[in-house]
């Protein structure tokens, strides 16, 4: 039987008191912070709203395996192969109808404790809330609908990549885009921005935000006015090795606190007109660069391993001192120098 595109059934949500949670945030303020300049959050999925990744979850059950997939992975690290091509024998050695693969997963994923509250926080603040995942657009979203609801799970837009599973368990993915990624999010994100035409005809620029936890977000972290990275994790790591600017977290409470922070002090500073307070010229130089190709225009002289397997897609200008300290002091005083042309 021909493989067709999936779009999961409704299901019945499952309550998250099966699972004891502590949320660090006891019934935090959600409600509206009555700011003026628009905000716009980005977010990674697995390792981040989640904190194990959803493929992995299939691939060690129903796959390739764990110790297939880890000389995969390692593969791409050395940049040996394209996360396209590794991503590619990975899914399409799945053998396992959708449903049967869902209900492994629901039982071994676990949500930030604190990620419902941000999210009601989001909506009732007007946020956008986007997921940008490597993952698959049908998984992220049964997912989502299960763990928070499809009543709060519309709020949230997913671009992924898409894919064609079968009745017989069966699964290839549909790309986004035409590249070595297969999704390129740098990309998502400026189309996002062109497509909402978010900036206004005063010229306001929204403040972009950007939550994530590994290598493969630093294309579309680049982009970010504010990155939020996981405490302990590989795109944290890479913030310190290159002296990027970054506020770490422990839960989406940490991020709670400081985009209301944020987004005060910008409203003290700009009345919510022109430029963000913490405006990110880097990234909008790139944004500007690359908004009539996906070819990057500027290469690094000497990419590592990582950079080279994951298409960054410009050379770092780096900052004179690493980001320490309170992680909104740090925001606020690190300069951020202009990419070299």
């Amino acid at each position: 039987m021909a493989p067709v595109a999936v779009t999961p059934p409704a299901i019945e949500v499952k309550s998250l008191e099966t699972k004891p949670r502590k949320p660090t945030l006891a019934r935090a303020n959600t409600a509206n912070m009555s700011t003026k300049r628009k905000i716009i959050c980005f977010s990674d999925f697995d390792g981040t709203i989640f904190m194990q990744d959803t493929g992995h979850i299939l691939f060690n059950s129903f796959g390739c395996g764990s110790e297939r997939r880890q000389v995969l992975d390692d593969q791409i690290h050395s940049g040996e192969r394209s996360f396209r091509d590794v991503s590619e024998e990975m899914w399409g050695s799945l053998d396992v109808p959708f449903e049967d693969g869902f209900e492994v997963m629901k039982d071994a994923l676990d949500i930030d404790v604190d990620f419902q509250t941000f999210h009601e926080f989001c909506v009732n603040n007007h946020i956008p809330f986007n997921v940008i995942s490597a993952g698959l657009k049908p998984v992220l979203r049964r997912v989502l609908d299960h763990f928070l609801g499809e009543d709060a799970s519309k709020h949230i837009d997913i671009v992924a990549n898409d894919a064609h599973i079968s009745d017989e368990g069966k699964w290839k993915p549909v790309w986004l885009h035409d590249t070595e990624l297969g999704h390129d999010k740098a990309k998502s994100i400026n189309d996002y921005k062109d497509g909402a035409r978010l900036e206004s005809e005063d010229g306001t620029i929204p403040m972009i935000v950007f939550i994530g936890d590994g290598v493969s977000d630093l294309p579309a972290a680049r982009e970010a006015d504010v990155l939020f990275a996981r405490r302990g994790l590989r795109l944290e790591e890479y913030c310190i090795e290159n002296k990027l600017p970054y506020i770490a977290f422990d839960t989406f409470a940490d991020i709670q606190r400081e985009v209301i922070k944020i987004a005060k002090i910008d409203d003290e500073k700009t009345h919510g007109k022109g430029l963000p307070a913490n405006f990110n010229p880097r990234a909008n130089m790139w944004r500007r660069a690359s908004s009539k190709a996906a070819v990057p225009l500027f290469a690094a002289m000497t990419p590592s391993i990582e950079e080279k397997a994951f298409l960054w897609p410009e050379a770092f200008s780096a900052l004179k001192t690493p980001l320490e300290g309170t992680p909104l002091e740090a925001l606020e005083s690190a300069p951020i120098a202009a990419p070299a042309a």
